[in-house]
């Protein structure tokens, strides 16, 4: 199957389960997420876990680290660490609506297909955590046939697992999924980094000293640095700091904390340096989102 047959299965389900031509998100499946934007929107900031995101439909921007991809139909972004970005549908409408189907990667899984594939999955040292490329046909296929399989229980308890292997395998062997396949070397930096990156996102509340961080990663501090920045195109105290800001967001967005309160919960001291950090982050003061 092509990209226009995914585009039209992908706005079927998305009627199906969210009500036709409207704007929002879907899950056919656990780990298969559809989008649907009908109008443009403004820059947001996130953070982005292993996914690819294929674009079927409209225009997307997508900036980490100061550096801006802009994807259009018929490229996928494979994403290989958490990174905190920001992005924007960048081009949608009623009459051509902005369409993507994301998959969640399954690290385990990605494992241990590198363990039966060694010889193809070789590192490639000029990948990037965040890679975007027209998407092969390969992988276009397999996941309009784990879209198909949705509309099945039966399907999809039976021929799901093997058709999600398949997905896996593809990602691995793409021409972006480099980074991916540097991830599944035991002694790569790049697997380093990402227990780097999980010991900041379990005590992003706490002070981390960057000897600890290193220490967790196995690596001197300067190679920390160096390393950390290449795959995520930040500091670890800067990650640190983006991750902080984000669930201070998310809880003044929830209404469930005063902005005093949610300074103190990600980690800050001061309120003061949270509201300037904040204010700089979006564009915005906390004052705003919390009564918004």
């Amino acid at each position: 199957m092509g990209l226009d047959e995914l585009a039209g299965q992908a706005a079927s389900a998305v009627d199906t389960l969210c009500g036709k031509g409207s704007h929002g998100s879907c899950w056919p499946l656990p780990d298969l997420l559809l989008l649907r934007h009908v109008r443009p929107t403004s820059p947001e900031a996130t953070l982005y876990e292993p996914v690819v995101c294929l674009i079927l439909q409209g225009r997307k921007e997508t900036t980490v680290g100061g550096l801006t991809r802009r994807l259009r139909s018929g490229d996928s972004m494979i994403i290989s660490h958490d990174l905190p970005v920001v992005s924007r549908i960048s081009s949608a409408s009623s009459n051509h609506p902005y369409l993507a189907l994301v998959f969640v990667i399954d690290m385990a899984l990605l494992r241990g297909l590198a363990a039966e594939i060694d010889d193809a999955v070789a590192g490639d040292e000029a990948a990037q955590s965040l890679a975007v490329h027209s998407s092969e046909p390969a992988l276009v296929d397999v996941l309009s046939r784990y879209l198909a399989v949705s509309k099945d229980p039966v399907e999809a308890r039976i021929l799901g697992p093997t058709i999600r292997r398949e997905v896996h395998f593809r990602l691995l062997t793409a021409t972006h999924g480099g980074m991916l396949r540097q991830l599944q070397q035991r002694n790569h930096h790049a697997n380093a980094i990402a227990k780097a990156i999980a010991f900041v996102r379990k005590n992003y509340r706490s002070t981390i000293a960057i000897p600890e961080l290193a220490n967790v990663a196995c690596m001197s501090t300067s190679a920390l640095h160096k390393h950390f920045k290449t795959v995520t195109s930040t500091t670890p105290l800067q990650y640190q700091k983006e991750l902080r800001l984000l669930e201070a967001r998310r809880l003044l967005l929830a209404g469930q904390n005063s902005i005093t309160s949610a300074a103190f919960e990600v980690g800050y001291q001061s309120p003061s340096q949270f509201s300037r950090e904040y204010s700089r982050k979006f564009g915005m003061s906390p004052r705003s989102d919390l009564v918004s």
